[in-house]
């Protein structure tokens, strides 16, 4: 019976050891560990019920809940019932106008750049299941209702159109669009990758004009990349890219009448060297907003335009000695009562109110802390919800304050990372919770931080978490050279023995206004990290000088010399892991991912005596080759500063290298160039520096698709193991 007993403990024992082994596969094929969310979830006008899509044999239904008890209140749409020409439009995407009477649906849809695509897409009437093609004449871009949900504006082979609803008219509005030449209403490329917008048009509030930026792409230069399909020749896309220091398109701003069918542009001024990154309705309905800002990005204004003639009038202007960044938090209050702004005019990114006239009625937030997004504004209690750094930079943290910076309350109950998703009305709100070892909560809170309901705890993958067996990621600091405290997380084998000498993977990304140091679930790259643990390796996670989170100081230092400092804090974090005990100096390495992947290059030619093997994947390695806005925005231009790019980019300073280098990059990166590996490739080879390079055909910036992710992250173990 006893050696029953102890055969059947070793048995299961084995078990337990065979399945806390992480596999590559796990992360990157079978999704082993993929956390549950609440995908799907949307809040309806009366901040009382949500809808969410669910399963009905082969199809799906959209049904209407109850957002307190999670009940299931009707079936708003049944997926048979939405059927054109006889053909069931699957209930996937879907999208309500603003007074939920109509659904608009979006299938086949064509990824273009990161925040673009075509898609086919029809309008469905709740009440009447009537269905309607929004436009037999080719895919869209962009499709967006109208306030009053009568018309639908998009985007076709860069012309700006709307459906009329009421008599089934298709509606053009411009006519001069061309390929690489002139886009209406939609970005060109670098204003959709850098200021992180790509539909550039915006109905009324009263429905009546429909305001759009024209961007005339004729003077920039163009980027041609290689796609292999098989075919006896590649096909060749090109698109027009502005590299630093090169021509921009030349942006205006058009308002069109749907009423009178007549469109005015707007006066921006005489300056075309200059950026239009935002165009925002006001709550007058013919009063348009206009961001306007300078070639140098120091600069930034609020125009207002009247929709009626173009005439403008300057109403805020904020200036700065480096550079000011692009956001979302431009709020109106009320028709007349003034508009909500962030800024780092106080050293740290606060909240502001102003009147229509610019003038500074209070600033909202204060302190040594920055608010890192503004979530929502409740008209009828007049306050404002917002995220931010004030409890540490690794967490971040959700408040609700008044209009006037009185009764500021943390809503947050447990230390990480808490972010919202408010309902509609603002009476509730969808809270995601997490920590650095825990994946994430989302929790249904009233808007006074009450918790009224679970919705996800992830308890299932929770529960298998215990079974393999995981390492502790540990916050730590450490202070360089210059006295600098700088914060950093660690994760030891799970085994950790103090008596021995451990190699170290170190990860960075390390960009302007980036964190990677931060007390929250960090998804596959989390495993990962996990699986390089029980491989033996301590893994760990610098955010040195230029990151976010500890004021605009901290940001800014790296300006003019993007790379610089970096390089030192990364070095002597390294340097700094080499002292402790149970820490092998002579094995350290770095892995990084485009900024990352800069940095990485950098390191190995930089500091050749510190690390002894670096990954560099989609990395910049000069930066003439990267795109203007983000370029110019950190440097200037390459003709005034020239030290700044050529004393920092990797490409000059191969001849240093010593260590092992494995280069990694897409050839369809259309936003880091593959020119830049290419071109840090070759100054390898005419120096006779040996070296790894990967590349992956086709792909863009994210390394991504089928079995891609697998067979890069087996390629960066090997070398791992093979070097450090």
């Amino acid at each position: 019976m006893r050696k029953s007993l102890l055969s059947l403990a070793l048995i299961l024992t084995l078990s337990t050891n065979a399945q806390t082994k992480i596999t590559l596969e796990d992360i990157w094929v079978k999704n082993t560990f993929s956390p549950a969310s609440t995908a799907g979830y949307n809040a309806m006008n009366d901040g009382m019920h949500y809808t969410n899509l669910e399963k009905s044999g082969d199809l799906q239904d959209l049904v209407k809940y109850d957002l307190r008890s999670g009940q299931k209140v009707e079936v708003m749409v049944k997926g048979e019932d939405v059927k054109f020409n006889g053909k069931i439009i699957p209930l996937e995407g879907y999208r309500f106008s603003s007074d939920e009477s109509k659904i608009l649906l979006s299938i086949e849809s064509e990824q273009i750049y990161r925040r673009s695509a075509r898609s086919k897409n029809y309008v469905f009437d709740v009440k009447s299941k009537k269905i309607t093609e929004l436009s037999s004449n080719g895919k869209q871009m962009f499709p967006t209702f109208s306030p009053d949900a009568k018309k639908v504006a998009f985007v076709r082979d860069n012309n700006l159109f709307y459906k009329n609803l009421e008599n089934g008219e298709e509606v053009q509005v411009t006519n001069d669009g061309e390929n690489n030449k002139i886009k209406n209403g939609w970005a060109d490329w670098v204003y959709e990758e850098e200021f992180s917008r790509a539909n550039y048009f915006s109905w009324s509030v009263d429905s009546k004009y429909l305001a759009f930026v024209r961007f005339d792409e004729t003077k920039v230069k163009e980027y041609s990349m290689d796609m292999y399909n098989g075919g006896l020749y590649p096909e060749t896309v090109t698109f027009k890219y502005p590299k630093a220091g090169e021509d921009n398109s030349i942006v205006s701003v058009h308002v069109y009448n749907a009423v009178t069918l007549k469109t005015i542009i707007a006066d921006i001024g005489s300056e075309k060297d200059i950026y239009i990154p935002r165009i925002t309705w006001t709550n007058d309905p013919a009063l348009l907003c206009i961001q306007r800002m300078n070639r140098l990005q120091n600069k930034v204004e609020l125009l207002f335009a009247n929709a009626k003639d173009g005439k403008t009038e300057v109403i805020l202007t904020e200036e700065s000695k480096t550079y000011i960044e692009i956001h979302d938090h431009l709020t109106f209050v009320g028709k007349d009562k003034g508009f909500i702004w962030s800024s780092e005019q106080d050293e740290f990114n606060h909240l502001y109110y102003y009147d229509l006239k610019g003038k500074l009625i209070n600033q909202i937030t204060k302190g040594n802390w920055d608010v890192t997004d503004f979530k929502a504004y409740d008209e009828k209690t007049n306050t404002l919800f917002y995220e931010s750094t004030e409890l540490g930079q690794i967490n971040r943290d959700l408040y609700s304050v008044k209009l006037n910076g009185s009764s500021k309350k943390r809503l947050s109950t447990a230390e990480g990372f808490t972010g919202a998703t408010f309902a509609n009305g603002n009476k509730y709100y969808v809270s995601s919770y997490s920590n650095a070892n825990t994946p994430s909560v989302y929790e249904l809170h009233s808007a006074d931080g009450k918790l009224v309901k679970v919705l996800e705890d992830n308890k299932v993958l929770k529960e298998k978490m215990k079974g393999y067996g995981l390492a502790e990621k540990t916050f730590f600091t450490f202070k360089n050279s210059e006295n600098i405290e700088l914060n950093g997380w660690m994760m030891k084998p799970k085994n950790f023995d103090a008596t021995k000498k451990y190699p170290v993977y170190m990860f960075a990304y390390n960009g302007p206004g980036s964190n990677k140091c931060n007390n929250n679930w960090a998804g596959s790259e989390y495993w990962w990290h996990q699986l390089l643990c029980q491989e033996g390796y301590i893994v760990v996670c610098v955010d040195g000088r230029g990151t976010f989170g500890r004021g605009r100081q901290f940001k800014h230092c790296t300006y003019l010399q993007l790379g610089k400092l970096e390089v030192i804090d990364q070095t002597e974090a390294a340097k700094y892991l080499g002292t402790l005990s149970y820490i092998d100096k002579s094995r350290i390495g770095f892995m990084g991912w485009s900024f990352g992947g800069y940095m990485a290059s950098l390191l190995i030619s930089k500091s050749p005596d510190v690390f002894k093997a670096t990954i560099a994947v989609a990395p910049v390695t000069n930066w003439k080759y990267y795109d203007n806005i983000y370029t110019e925005r950190f440097l200037r231009k390459p003709a005034d500063n020239k030290s700044g790019y050529e004393d920092n980019s990797p490409v000059n300073f191969v001849k240093n290298i010593k260590g092992n280098f494995l280069l990694v990059h897409g050839s369809g990166d259309d936003n880091v160039h593959y020119q830049n590996s290419m071109e840090m490739a070759k100054a390898m080879i005419m120096n006779n520096i040996p070296f790894e390079f990967m590349t992956y055909p086709n792909k863009n910036h994210g390394i991504s698709g089928g079995l891609t992710r697998l067979h890069l992250y087996t390629k960066m173990l090997n070398f791992v193991k093979q070097n450090l």
